[in-house]
């Protein structure tokens, strides 16, 4: 379970904004209109479905690079800008990963995954926002958790986790940005296609 908790802790960490100007941003290499089909994310194994916000770096393959998938996967990671770029913002990202749900001992619903995660991400300086929720997106269940984590006086780092339990996988779709607004901004990209739909 650490596996996919600890990346998401590495990259919270790789995108919390420096105490710097941003740099200049590079250049763009995508298309000016991109095809429909690329604007979202589509996994057929558990039907997800997300709305990529315009312009974002999709950096999943650098990611992915070296883990074992056959225990843990990450299926997006997208931010706002290059993480190598630093700024004096919060840069917000998306992360939709996966872990074989054996690896908790005892996992039965996807609360169960919440405490480990709130030890983890606490031990990291974040701070849980509120009591864990369950949330219904197109007929799926998931459970919520929010933290935040200072970054200055003024600065903070808002994280929400949403879990899914499914086909006997643990699903995160995580989701940083800088303010609660913009984090549930980034949750109404996320749908789900029918159950019948998703194979």
């Amino acid at each position: 379970m650490k596996r996919v908790i600890l990346l998401i802790t590495i990259l919270a960490a790789v995108i919390c904004p420096a105490q710097q100007k941003p740099k200049s941003a590079p250049a763009k290499s995508a298309p000016t209109k991109p095809a429909p089909d690329t604007q979202t994310f589509r996994d057929t194994t558990y039907g997800i479905r997300y709305k990529l916000p315009a312009g974002w770096v999709d950096r999943t393959k650098d990611i992915q690079q070296g883990n074992d998938s056959s225990i843990a996967e990450v299926f997006l990671a997208i931010f706002e800008r290059p993480p190598e770029v630093v700024g004096d913002t919060v840069n917000s990202a998306v992360i939709i990963a996966r872990e074989d749900a054996t690896t908790v001992p005892g996992l039965k619903a996807a609360a169960q995954y919440i405490d480990p995660l709130n030890k983890i991400l606490t031990s990291q300086g974040f701070k849980s926002n509120g009591e864990a929720s369950t949330l219904e997106i197109n007929a799926r269940e998931l459970v919520r958790a929010d933290f935040v984590k200072p970054r200055t006086e003024k600065l903070n780092m808002h994280q929400s986790t949403l879990v899914l339990l499914q086909k006997g996988q643990i699903v995160t779709f995580t989701f940083i940005a800088g303010s609660e607004e913009d984090v549930e901004e980034l949750i109404q990209g996320l749908s789900f296609v029918p159950a019948s739909r998703a194979r």
